[in-house]
């Protein structure tokens, strides 16, 4: 049995290989709108366990390891910017704010399937406007959920975390870890 991580993410690869010792990557391309009528939960469900199915079908017999990381304030969902201006504005609606980052994994080998959501919920420093920019200047936030990576520059404007650290990095390595038992 290979085991298969179904992301590009070198964050999500770094950390896997904490754990298991060889995997391949084969990310998925699946459709990722935001359907207006999810909530958070349900979305970055949808997302995790699409990639996971799209995937698991040219590897049937293999462990799928797929996850997808959402970022919601008052329920809205901040997906990756489309843009500078989109970026601006997501970190100015999360400045001196908390707000809630949900990452789903979905373990798949065949019919058997483990899915775990792990909330963290994050409170942010007041940004100026400066701050922000001389963060988009970095380029840091073009493939992140709510404009931001926590392991990089934005590490600055996080006030508190409430919650899995590893969750709103992208992949909960202790929340892994458990579930592998299950298949390895």
């Amino acid at each position: 049995m290979k085991i298969i991580l179904a992301s590009q993410s070198p964050r999500r690869k770094e950390l896997l290989g904490q754990l298991v010792p060889s995997f391949e990557v084969v990310p998925a391309d699946i459709d990722e709108t935001i359907n207006e009528k999810d909530t958070p939960k349900e979305y970055v469900d949808k997302m995790a366990s699409s990639k996971s199915e799209v995937v698991a079908a040219s590897y049937p017999t293999d462990l799928v390891i797929a996850s997808d990381t959402i970022v919601a304030i008052d329920d809205e969902i901040l997906g990756k910017p489309t843009s500078r201006e989109d970026a601006f504005l997501m970190l100015k609606k999360m400045s001196g704010r908390k707000h809630m980052v949900y990452t789903t994994v979905v373990l798949r080998q065949g019919k058997k399937i483990r899915k775990e959501t792990v909330p963290a919920e994050v409170t942010f420093f007041t940004l100026t406007d400066d701050e922000i920019n001389q963060y988009l200047d970095t380029g840091e936030h073009k493939d992140k959920a709510g404009a931001y990576g926590i392991q990089g520059a934005a590490s600055v404007f996080v006030k508190k975390v409430n919650g899995d650290y590893y969750s709103i990095v992208g992949f909960p390595v202790g929340v892994v870890h458990q579930m592998l038992k299950e298949f390895v």
